[in-house]
């Protein structure tokens, strides 16, 4: 357990965001999530919505059942201990990935940026374990730490109109898996052919924030014989 810096700012009319100053890590990322489940049970009758984030976390209420100064009290109590890390046992979802031209279309302009060859972005990408910190910006999108250093990349100057749903990305020091067809600027460099959310599925996401997230290299043949048998 350990304290935080912490600053409380509002956000709009009916929310407070809570920031944290402390670098990104599974440590930051326990404390948030112990936070968000602490208090959901705690101001379960005013809060409509919590929004834990890499170093965020964001207390959507109802104002006709709370106020801002309501949450500042009970943020102020809590923060007078020390904030344990949620205990969650992470599981580890293997995720299969096609990294195939026709699927890829930012790798070889990646690749070449880097200095590797494809194969080598395929193997730096799909050879490690890495952290769910959070979910966003569209349902169910993975926010993925753990980034080979060697694989970090500026997210594109200009976004792409068009994304499709299943894309691999890398933008900055993340990877991530976009869910739906959205807009993006990150460089895509695979696809997987699973559905990442279903909000008929008793759990929507196909992982939870603290899961581990693995990537499991796959030819074009088996995605589309997943995609045929995911449909």
């Amino acid at each position: 357990m350990s304290k935080l810096n912490y600053q409380i700012v509002a956000n709009g009319d009916a929310a407070v965001s809570i920031l944290f100053t402390a670098p990104v890590s599974e440590k930051l990322s326990r404390q948030i999530q112990w936070l968000a489940k602490f208090l959901a049970t705690e101001l379960a009758e005013v809060i409509t919505d919590i929004i834990p984030a890499y170093q965020s976390l964001t207390l959507c209420y109802a104002p006709t059942k709370g106020n801002q100064q309501q949450m500042l009290d009970v943020l102020a109590t809590v923060f007078k201990n020390d904030i344990p890390q949620d205990d969650y046992e992470s599981q580890l979802i293997t995720i299969p990935v096609c990294y195939d031209s026709v699927y890829a279309p930012d790798m070889e302009a990646l690749a070449t940026a880097k200095g590797l060859s494809r194969q080598e972005v395929i193997e730096l990408h799909s050879n490690t374990d890495y952290l769910l910190h959070m979910l966003g910006f569209s349902p169910g999108f993975l926010y993925l730490g753990g980034l080979n250093p060697l694989l970090v990349y500026p997210r594109k100057a200009i976004p792409t109109a068009r994304v499709p749903a299943g894309s691999v990305g890398i933008g900055g020091n993340q990877t991530g898996i976009y869910p739906q067809e959205t807009p993006g600027g990150w460089h895509i460099i695979g696809r997987t052919p699973i559905s990442l959310f279903n909000a008929n599925w008793a759990s929507p996401c196909v992982a939870q924030p603290l899961d581990k997230v693995r990537f499991k290299s796959i030819d074009s043949r088996e995605f589309l014989a997943l995609n045929e048998a995911s449909v």
